[in-house]
């Protein structure tokens, strides 16, 4: 064993595979174990597998929600946003599909956007066992044909290692099964908006082949709506600009030799493609109510403006492995899985160029050039975990085991801009783009290629013991982590670096449970466990373009430390024959916390650490069936998230790093409560149901700074069309609350055939979803929103 866990990367990476291969062969005939346990949802009596083995969410000693396949369903959700406001203190926000950043407990950076490739995530994701999360990218996987969606809050550094230091997020598939044939389909169209329509056709079947030997096959192909309308160049106007298509499937092959061993290989493949981002625009270099020459705009609801077509496109291909022995009194589990990721974010940057072009002294006719920014991330991932755990039922059980991961991310920018070079030749002199460009192409006055290289090498134990009816538990994780890169640029809005950068930390996160079972119904928790994520380095700001005001506030952020926080949590679970009820309160105390911010002018980000913050809070849910039919359900969250640190003038009133300041993204208060009335209609089993539900998230900030000087008054400063130079926008950058109602009704019949008709934002709240500036606001400001009121039809077959 000795070699399957050394302590260099090299020699990890080349005993992976014998080490797997040797413990597998080791094993000895004992009881079965299933590759997932699924979690059938009686009596809300749900498995989850939060703790890496199966227990009901009551026996599980820390506070997590499970969402299951019915309640996926229930809700008509397509997106892990539609079920983030029915779980107690998780919190998405939509930058558009496939591009969701997912907060827990209100532990939050800001606005992670599409230039910042090395910032690494706060809650982890993963689909089963394999780790997917990217925080540029959260990828958008389809609800389809899962048993569960699991939200482990809290960090779960221990068993889950970096990117859960607020908590982690676990998409469970519904596993291939060898006694049963069956599947099921599904079909819906929708109409958002009242003017364009969605829809989407899914279907998924299990095959037992031969003894031992079965496939589960699912596939999904969605349209997604638009809502966004853009105007155009000679009075024009696009409409739903935003609108796209998911498509992708799955292809899992159960593999059992014996009753004590299973062999799960599995392929997941997904493409997502959008044709614009959901940003309603106030405020546009081209489009504004400043201009003289211009016709004047002010914008409408759901509306911006554009001089080129954008798109987002994101092609995910997971394969992977995963193994399970029962070797007497010891279940080995490994999981190998290998992540290929190809991400395009096409944006029409004509107004951020066209604002430089100004401050260059170019001509009017070289604003109004088309620019578009091309971001393009290319992933490789391969990962490597073995777990060795008890697996009888004595008053004391562990766990330990080892984790590796090696990432290639190349990370690329590209702002074709086709004449740009005669012009700016043409005030700078011949030859002078060309100068600038440091080996680039022409016409494309910034260009920047970041190779980066990821390695981390984990070692973790659990063990609990029971004492009665008390059960004490303590774990750790040993982490070693490498990240190096290479940052290149060129073109004359670059500083044309050409650097490496290294950066490495390591470290140990402890965790203590206790769980009391005061009697049958009810348990007592209580949780002491440190978080972390990785540090990194910050890009070089684009000093041509900065002002001397902004070059000096922000020039000296380069590196930032790993960000680590200490959780205390008690809480309760009880639950009886009619009624359910978890609740648990917290307090996280964070050090370096990673904060996002815009830096100005510079057209570029920064991230840096703050000394320190909290967060603390409570979070509640209730499900109850007070009589036969009728299911009621209450969440929410109160999340007092918090700076504890101020930094020095100007710092303080640039950043917004200020004691008692919020931090961004999180709402302090969030609820959400539903009722599903059920009926038979005659006396075959058939049944129809209503359902509603009411969401309520509670007002937001994007960026710590945007809660100093607010209302802000945005000076654009830009001599362009007529607009004078007092020119300025002011806006109310408090994200306010919002609500939503939903409503739905259908019929259930006994053949597994069902039919639902349900109103999504029935009273078409426009939900501010985080503000969008480009370039301290000179180019362009606006927020993204959420989707409008959408009425749909879904048909389901299941046999």
């Amino acid at each position: 064993m000795s070699g399957c866990l050394d302590s260099t990367f090299a020699k990890y990476r080349l005993t992976a595979g014998t080490c797997v291969a040797a413990l597998m062969a080791a094993a000895t005939p004992a009881a079965a174990q299933d590759p997932q346990p699924e979690a059938v949802d009686q009596g809300r009596e749900i498995i989850v597998t939060a703790t890496k083995r199966a227990s009901t969410i009551q026996d599980v000693p820390f506070s997590i929600n499970a969402q299951t396949e019915a309640d996926i369903e229930r809700a008509n959700a397509n997106t892990i946003e539609d079920l983030s406001r029915n779980v107690a203190g998780l919190t998405i926000q939509n930058l558009g599909p496939g591009q969701s950043q997912v907060s827990i407990r209100g532990v939050s950076a800001g606005q992670i956007v599409r230039d910042q490739p090395g910032v690494k995530e706060q809650v982890g994701i993963y689909l089963d066992e394999s780790v997917i999360s990217l925080s540029l990218f959260t990828p958008d996987i389809d609800l389809f044909d899962l048993n569960r969606v699991e939200t482990l809050r809290g960090p779960q550094g221990t068993l889950f290692g970096s990117g859960s230091v607020g908590g982690t997020l676990r998409y469970i598939t519904n596993q291939p099964k060898v006694d049963v044939i069956e599947g099921k389909v599904e079909a819906n169209v929708n109409m958002v908006d009242e003017d364009d329509f969605g829809g989407h056709i899914k279907g998924a079947i299990n095959l037992p082949i031969v003894d031992g030997f079965a496939v589960r096959a699912v596939g999904y192909y969605t349209q997604y709506a638009g809502f966004i309308d853009a105007l155009r160049e000679g009075d024009s106007e696009a409409k739903n600009i935003n609108d796209g298509w998911r498509a992708g499937g799955r292809l899992s092959f159960l593999i059992q030799p014996s009753d004590n061993f299973t062999i799960v290989p599995r392929l997941v493949y997904q493409k997502i493609s959008t044709d614009g981002f959901n940003r309603q625009e106030v405020y546009n270099l081209y489009a504004n109510q400043f201009t003289t020459t211009r016709p004047q705009v002010v914008f409408d609801k759901r509306q911006q403006y554009l001089l080129l077509k954008e798109a987002f496109q994101d092609e995910f291909m997971l394969a992977d492995l995963t193994m399970n022995v029962s070797a007497g009194p010891i279940d080995i589990t490994s999981i190998t899985s290998y992540i290929n990721r190809d991400i395009l974010v096409s944006r029409d940057a004509s107004s951020l160029t066209g604002s430089i072009t100004i401050d260059f002294g170019l001509p009017n006719a070289a604003v109004l050039l088309p620019s578009n920014l091309r971001d393009t991330t290319d992933l490789e991932q391969i990962s490597q975990e073995i777990r060795l755990a008890s697996n009888g039922t004595g008053p004391f059980q562990w766990l330990v085991g080892g984790f590796y991961t090696d990432a290639a991310r190349d990370y690329l920018q590209r702002l074709p801009t086709p004449g740009f070079d005669a012009f700016y030749d043409a005030v700078n002199g011949p030859g002078a783009a060309a100068a600038g460009a440091s080996g680039f192409g022409p016409d494309s006055p910034y260009n920047a290629n970041l190779p980066y290289n990821l390695q981390q090498l984990a070692i973790f134990g659990e063990a609990s013991y029971e004492f009665g009816a008390l059960t004490a538990t303590a774990g750790a994780r040993y982490y070693a982590y490498n990240e190096t890169r290479r940052f290149i640029s060129g073109g004359v809005f670059s500083g044309g670096d050409n650097r490496r950068d290294k950066t490495s930390s390591s470290g140990i996160t402890p965790r203590f449970l206790l769980s009391y079972e005061a009697s049958d119904d009810i348990t007592l928790n209580a949780q002491v466990s440190k978080g972390f994520r990785l540090g990194g380095v910050n890009d070089p700001l684009n000093v041509p373009i900065c002002t001397p005001a902004d070059l000096a506030l922000f020039g000296g952020f380069q590196d930032y430390n790993d960000e680590t926080l200490w959780n205390y949590e008690a809480g309760v679970k009880a639950q009886t024959g009619i009624f359910t009820f978890n609740a648990a309160g917290f307090y996280t105390d964070i050090k370096n916390l990673q904060v996002t911010l815009d830096a100005g002018s510079c057209s570029s980000r920064i991230v840096f650490n703050v000394p320190k913050a909290h967060t603390m809070g409570l979070e509640a849910e209730f499900t109850a069936t007070p009589v036969t039919g009728l299911d009621l359900s209450l969440s929410g969250s109160w999340v007092e998230a918090e700076f504890d640190s101020t930094l020095p003038e100007p710092f303080a009133t640039n950043t917004g790093i200020r004691e008692g300041n919020r931090l961004p993204t999180v709402p302090k208060f969030q609820m959400a409560a539903a009722a599903t009335y059920s009926f038979p209609i005659d006396n075959d089993g058939n049944e129809a149901f209503f359902s509603a539900s009411f969401q309520h998230v509670g007002s937001r900030f994007t960026q710590p700074a945007d809660q100093e000087l607010n209302p802000r008054t945005f000076v654009h400063n830009l001599a362009f069309a007529g607009m004078p130079a007092t020119a300025a926008t002011t806006l109310n950058l408090k994200l306010p609350d919002y609500q939503l109602i939903n409503l739905s009704a259908g019929l259930e019949f006994d053949n597994e055939l069902g039919i639902t008709l349900y109103v999504n934002n029935l009273l078409d709240e426009s939900a501010l979803l985080s503000f969008d500036r480009e370039r301290g606001g000179r180019a362009r400001l606006g927020f993204q929103v959420g989707q409008p009121r959408t009425i749909g039809l879904t048909v389901r077959k299941g046999f």
